[in-house]
């Protein structure tokens, strides 16, 4: 795990400037403190921060074949396959981000067709001056682009391109919109103007400051439903589940797993209690608050069954209020959501004694998880609802003007997931595949585990997997009421003491009752803020800061609080400065 950036100009452009280079390495160094790597060649630049996690004595990058350079973040989990299949080559190191390198010297852009992992990859080949960039199908590891003067510049994080000055900071309403209403922004365009996504799965093709071409790989197969069983569909699972946690564990570096209460992470923990030898360390985090969802002793019960080590940690409104201006900071692509709060406490306490994690993210889209999914495999005269129909300021009067188009992208998904063959149920997945994954819980897992510099990885968004598990008839998926039916049923053989047909408790953090027990702190604090005082009424905020212990009200508060916070630090240009109320206090 690292980062990456770099900069393609155009032949009459002046050389790349050591001042942007040095703004591009700062921005980054969080992703890779193990060391940095740069290359310059003519027009194009190359960065790299390493975070050493494979080949930690001949791994340093860029790393170079013949005419061509690659920087790289993430990890190719087949990188020693990959090596046996080209015994032709003679690699000068032992990394997992070599054997790309030589694959697009050999295939040219088809190259991550052969790759298994979550990336980001830039190659630049000196002959053709061109820079491929590619990120992975799922869009597990961020990739960020955007035209400036002279070209194209390129970076793991849109803070990065903003921090060389090249970018004007500044809100595109549409994504605001996106943002407010559904907590996160969908499609190429992010919130800043001018900073573009690369899609998951896609790849371009750069050369003299324009993107020459694109072509993009699907992370999910192609197909209607097949006809299988439930014994053979348990079978076929098992393997696949096996084979990608087995991949996911390779590492050079101690590593452990984040595990809730739920069935996705036991799963993990369950194979990986089968593939280690030794105990597997396992981090939970919980909250001492009256009514929240409190994961931690479910847990225990899992840990203690499968014989891990289990170590957790209790977040407290207090450490939520000293510490919410940084959290807040790291997610400079914004995501309101607020699991990224335990999040980044369990990504500080892992560090202490691993630098990777795997996590049970991509399960309930993978396996139908989601209550939204069986309303969605109705049709609207048998009480089905269009998945996110309703906004969250929809009901909640405080916004100078009414969000307007802000479903325009997830109608856009839909579309593109309509195709023939596809069920509901499998539409709907494919929908929240697009960009409610790679943009709220991908993008959350990866700012808060690399604010500490913490690999996370997903076993369940792999290849394998989605062959194995996408295109099962829907009643392996949802039955008898219940989402991830055949993932209960591998769970209940191989980890009862998981209870997976258990009704599911659902994972909130408490923070409308934080805010609630400040609320008229807060609310004048918040509705003193530039950003909000752009968007909203300051004293309807102030409003509704004191009535924010209700579910929708704390919803909209939390989301409020988020965009100050925000809007002060990637918009205004102000870091962080004490705790929340310092912060907000600091105009």
């Amino acid at each position: 795990m690292c980062g990456i950036a770099g900069l393609i100009l155009a032949p009459d452009a002046p050389p790349p400037d050591p001042a942007v280079i040095a703004a591009l390495t700062r921005s980054i160094a969080h992703r890779g403190p193990d060391g940095s790597g740069h290359t310059i060649v003519g027009r194009v630049a190359l960065v790299h921060n390493r975070l050493s996690i494979i080949d930690l004595v001949t791994g340093d990058q860029p790393l170079y074949a013949g005419s061509a350079a690659i920087v790289a973040n993430g990890e190719i989990y087949n990188y020693r396959e990959l090596r046996q299949a080209m015994p032709e080559v003679k690699f000068s190191s032992n990394s997992d981000c070599e054997p790309p390198l030589h694959l697009w010297l050999r295939d040219g852009t088809d190259y991550a067709r052969h790759l298994r992992g979550m990336y980001g990859i830039a190659i630049h080949e000196r002959t053709s001056r061109t820079v491929t960039i590619t990120r992975d199908p799922f869009g597990i590891k961020p990739l960020y682009y955007a035209q400036v003067p002279g070209g194209l510049a390129f970076a793991s994080e849109a803070q990065a391109l903003l921090n060389t000055g090249l970018i004007k900071r500044a809100v595109r309403p549409q994504a605001r919109d996106e943002l407010l209403q559904i907590q996160f922004s969908t499609g190429a365009e992010t919130i800043f103007p001018g900073i573009n996504r690369v899609l998951p799965g896609e790849t371009l093709v750069c050369a003299d400051g324009r993107i020459l071409e694109r072509s993009r790989i699907a992370a999910l197969p192609e197909g209607a439903p097949e006809v299988i069983g439930e014994e053979a569909a348990l079978k076929r699972l098992d393997r696949a589940l096996e084979e990608s946690v087995d991949l996911h564990q390779r590492s050079d570096v101690p590593y452990g797993m984040f595990l809730s209460g739920g069935v996705d992470s036991a799963t993990i923990l369950t194979l990986m209690a089968r593939l280690n030898d030794k105990p597997v360390l396992a981090f939970t985090a919980g909250f001492a608050h009256p009514g929240a969802a409190d994961e931690r002793e479910q847990a225990s019960v899992v840990a203690k069954a499968l014989g891990a080590r289990h170590e957790t940690i209790e977040v407290t409104e207090a450490m939520v209020w000293r510490h919410l201006p940084e959290i807040v900071a790291c997610l400079d692509d914004p995501v309101a959501d607020y699991a990224i709060i335990p999040t980044w406490f369990l990504a500080r306490r892992a560090r202490q004694d691993v630098k990777v994690v795997l996590s049970g993210e991509g399960g309930d889209e993978i396996f139908a998880g989601y209550g939204r999914y069986r309303s969605a495999m109705r049709p609207w005269w048998l009480g089905g609802k269009t998945m996110r129909a309703r906004g969250n300021f929809d009901r909640v009067s405080v916004l100078r003007e009414h969000p307007g188009n802000w479903r325009d992208g997830l109608l856009a998904a839909e579309a593109q997931a309509s195709r023939p063959g596809r069920t509901r149920l499998m539409i709907a997945q494919e929908i929240d595949m697009a960009d409610w994954l790679p943009h709220d819980l991908l993008l959350k897992i990866d700012r808060g585990l690399m604010a500490h510099a913490v690999e996370g990885r997903t076993p369940f968004l792999d290849k394998g997997v989605a062959e194995a598990a996408f295109r099962l008839p829907d009643a392996l998926k949802v039955n008898k009421g219940m989402g991830k039916w055949i993932l209960r049923r591998w769970l209940e053989q191989n980890c009862p003491a998981a209870r997976p047909f258990a009704p599911k408790q659902g994972f909130t953090v408490p923070i409308g009752q934080w805010i609630g027990n400040q609320g008229a702190r807060l609310g004048k604090l918040v509705a003193m803020q530039p950003g909000i005082i752009e968007i909203a009424h300051p004293q309807k905020v102030e409003a509704l800061f004191s009535k924010s212990n209700g579910r929708r009200h704390g919803f909209a508060a939390w989301i409020l609080l988020f965009y100050a916070l925000w809007h002060r630090t990637h918009i205004l240009g102000r870091a962080p400065c004490g705790d929340v109320f310092e912060t907000l206090a600091a105009l």
